[in-house]
């Protein structure tokens, strides 16, 4: 898998320091709150448990998967619900914790859904922000870090499900994926 990769944007020290940093702003945050932080499957799954394990306040967990990519390595433009959340979020402090913002679209449906179901607040926490692919608005509220406008996998992000447990995220090298 290393060899796939044309070169590392953030290394797993990286990504510790993100994950310190968002915690103790989060804490900060949610300070007296009971967030649920719902996770988006599968990427967000690395970053979710690393940073959660860096807040130090109560929280409930719970999971949703959407679609928009389809294994492929751009957005079909078409966002589906695979599987839904289990709580009730009404009248709920909410933070969704995604692997990656790019196109808008997928954090946008989640936010609107969860406004739809009368979420008290809703906030966005990302590892990756890629505003150069952005099609929507959508913003996130915290953010490990900017990324430049590359396909990149790792530490949950995939190609066609591969690569998600590379311990760093890196370029895929366009070899890999083009004409493919």
């Amino acid at each position: 898998m290393n060899d796939d990769i044309e070169r590392v944007l953030y290394s797993q020290a990286d990504i510790a320091e993100a994950c310190g940093r968002l915690g103790k702003q989060l804490t900060a945050d949610y300070q007296d709150k009971v967030p649920v932080v719902i996770s988006v499957l599968s990427g967000a799954v690395f970053f979710t448990t690393d940073v959660l394990r860096q807040m130090e306040v109560y929280t409930q967990i719970d999971f949703i998967d959407v679609s928009s990519y389809n294994g492929g390595t751009h957005s079909s433009g078409e966002v589906r619900l695979v599987t839904d959340i289990s709580q009730d979020v009404s009248g709920r402090d909410v933070l969704i914790i995604e692997d990656i913002v790019d196109t808008g679209r997928t954090l946008k449906f989640i936010i609107d859904l969860l406004k739809d179901r009368h979420a008290k607040s809703v906030k966005v926490c990302t590892l990756l922000d890629k505003p150069a692919g952005r099609v929507l608005e959508a913003k996130a509220d915290y953010v490990g870090f900017v990324v430049p406008d590359e396909f990149v996998v790792g530490y949950g992000l995939d190609y066609k499900g591969e690569y998600r447990n590379l311990p760093y995220v890196g370029v895929l090298k366009p070899k890999i994926y083009v004409n493919k």
